[in-house]
């Protein structure tokens, strides 16, 4: 299916977005936030000291990327620095186990803050950075010194460190946080609709999106840092746990609404059975790496990874499928999913050491789920569209095909079974009229079938015509008819008669008919029984007579009595 004109712009937009989004890392993150600071690494042996460590003799390596050196225990050195007053060192907060900040200031004096996991809550910020304060002394800062131990290393060992004051940490804060909110206001807002449409509708795929915004709105409150606000005494790694868990299930919730969106055929055969074996592999590996993280960090990190490629390979041959099959929601799924596939893919391939790492590239699923999430909502509004167009047709072809089950195909008249439902059961005395065309097979012979089919037709148009609105008409046999009204209504079968000998029938043929009518009860079958019967030997009178004429009985007490005139009984 051909995307239309403005889906191709908005795949454009989101596209250009993105490339600018990771050609200009440096100066997004940098902006407001603090002074960066340049570090220099070493990998610690016995003998190293703090103190040692601070001098400028002592060689460090300033140009080897940290993620190379594998895991371990590290010290990490500023450049020189030059800053009064009180400060905070801000980093990125990462899988590692105690963290030593040494401060040195002019005047000689070192500041040592420790920050084990068990306090790392302490120092969070939103964006999950570590911000500890330095207060300000006499002398000025000249130097940082950071003593890492047990550090996994899966995407740095002091990330983006940076001096902030208090005024650009409550700014970053504030950034951050109205993010977050907007992006947690969002997901509450679509949680209460859609779930609110759930419980009116009960959609599957309501279900599944609502699980799916779930799980990223928890995502955020753990991967923002706010968890530790929350729970002051979660460890830092418990909290990355976390982090890892939530985003593995929120996308598995991501391809349970996708298959719930769709139509079943796009997941049927082997698609849907390697959708169901990836999102299998992506929730083990999710779990295992929460369970068994600490033990192995490195070896479960990379099989999260690799878990997250196939999930994302998977939506090659799932896109594939549904354009082969000309699904009615591919354009709506490609707009809503364009950004976040982008991005989780861009994601992978920094945690796989390809690309750099920096802040908003780690934060970019909020701002592709909350695309995610709008465009969903458009997608999930034209799904109710095409729903609803659906069930009026439906309605429509039931209505049509219970008209065709209850109609005559010639005339346009009740048939003997609708006829039935409707008149037995009604109160009060009723009229029954049995008409019946004379010599119809005559009719036939002379004019042909077709001719006697406009025979039967005019004959029914007449009765419409002539009988009241209120009355039942139908075509009960070949050429029988029958009509239902209420007794004491004003009303001469004789008008019938006269209206057929008025119409023109084909050929100039001359037709006639015969009526048989009887009074009484309509309440049960029984009663329908006597009261054909009874119009049934009334109809033969009236042929016996010489046909063209009506004749009437009364039913009373299952005994039928001939009344003369007719009208004595209808009026």
């Amino acid at each position: 299916m051909r995307l239309t004109i403005p889906s191709r712009l908005l795949l454009l937009f989101l596209t250009c977005c993105t490339i600018v989004f990771l050609v200009q890392p440096a100066k997004a993150k940098d902006r407001g936030t603090g002074e960066p600071i340049t570090t220099c690494i070493v990998r610690d042996r016995p003998g190293l000291t703090s103190t040692q460590l601070l001098r400028p003799s002592t060689p460090f390596s300033c140009l080897t990327d940290q993620r190379t050196l594998g895991p371990g225990n590290y010290w990490i050195r500023s450049s020189p620095l030059r800053r009064g007053g009180p400060v905070n060192v801000r980093s990125a907060s990462l899988w590692q186990g105690t963290q030593n900040l040494y401060a040195l200031y002019a005047d000689g004096a070192i500041v040592r803050t420790t920050i084990d996991q068990r306090h790392a809550s302490r120092y969070m910020q939103l964006g999950a950075l570590l911000e500890v304060p330095l207060p300000g002394r006499n002398a000025p800062l000249v130097r940082l010194l950071w003593q890492v131990d047990d550090a996994a290393n899966l995407r740095g060992i002091v990330r983006d460190p940076m001096l902030a004051t208090d005024a650009e940490s409550v700014r970053s804060n504030l950034l951050l946080g109205g993010l977050y909110a907007a992006f947690a206001g969002l997901c509450i807002a679509l949680l209460s609709y859609n779930f609110a449409l759930w419980v009116a509708l009960r959609h599957r795929f309501q279900l599944a999106y609502c699980a799916m915004v779930l799980g990223l709105l928890a995502y955020t409150v753990s991967s923002s840092g706010y968890l530790a606000w929350i729970y002051p005494d979660i460890g830092n790694n418990d909290r990355i746990r976390c982090n890892y868990l939530l985003l593995g299930l929120s996308t598995v919730a991501a391809f349970a609404f996708a298959r719930a969106f769709f139509e079943e055929r796009v997941f049927a055969g082997r698609v849907g059975t390697l959708v169901q074996i990836s999102c299998g592999i992506t929730f083990t590996a999710s779990l295992a790496f929460f369970l068994f993280g600490p033990l192995q960090v490195r070896l479960f990190d990379r099989l999260y990874s690799l878990a997250f490629v196939l999930q994302m390979a998977m939506v090659i041959p799932l896109l594939w499928r549904a354009w082969v099959l000309r699904s009615n929601y591919l354009w709506v799924f490609a707009l809503a999913w364009a950004m976040p596939i982008m991005m989780a893919t861009v994601r992978i391939v920094c945690s796989l050491g390809i690309i750099p790492w920096n802040f908003w590239l780690d934060n970019s699923t909020i701002v592709s789920m909350t695309v995610e999430a709008l465009l969903s909502s458009i997608a999930i509004a034209y799904r109710m569209r095409l729903l609803s167009n659906e069930r009026d047709e439906a309605r429509e072809r039931e209505i049509a095909a219970r008209l065709l089950a209850d109609t005559d195909p010639l005339t346009g008249l009740l048939n003997r079974r609708a006829f039935l439902n409707q008149a037995i059961g009604r109160t009060g005395e009723q009229i029954l009229m049995i008409a019946d065309l004379d010599h119809f097979k005559q009719v036939n012979e002379t004019v042909g079938h077709d001719g006697g089919d406009e025979v039967l037709r005019v004959f029914a148009r007449t009765l419409c015509q002539v009988v009241p609105a209120d009355a039942l008409v139908a075509r009960i046999g070949g050429e029988e008819f029958a009509v239902v009204l209420a007794a004491g209504g004003a009303f001469d079968p004789e008008d019938i008669l006269a209206g057929l000998r008025a119409e023109r029938m084909p050929y100039d043929v001359t037709i006639t008919a015969s009526i048989g009518v009887c009074v009484g009860t309509l309440e049960r079958e029984q009663d329908w029984k006597a009261l054909y019967g009874c119009a049934d030997r009334a109809l033969f009178e009236a042929k016996s007579a010489g046909r063209d004429r009506a004749r009437v009985r009364v039913l009373t007490n299952q005994r039928t009595v001939q009344i003369v005139p007719p009208l004595a009984v209808i009026r």
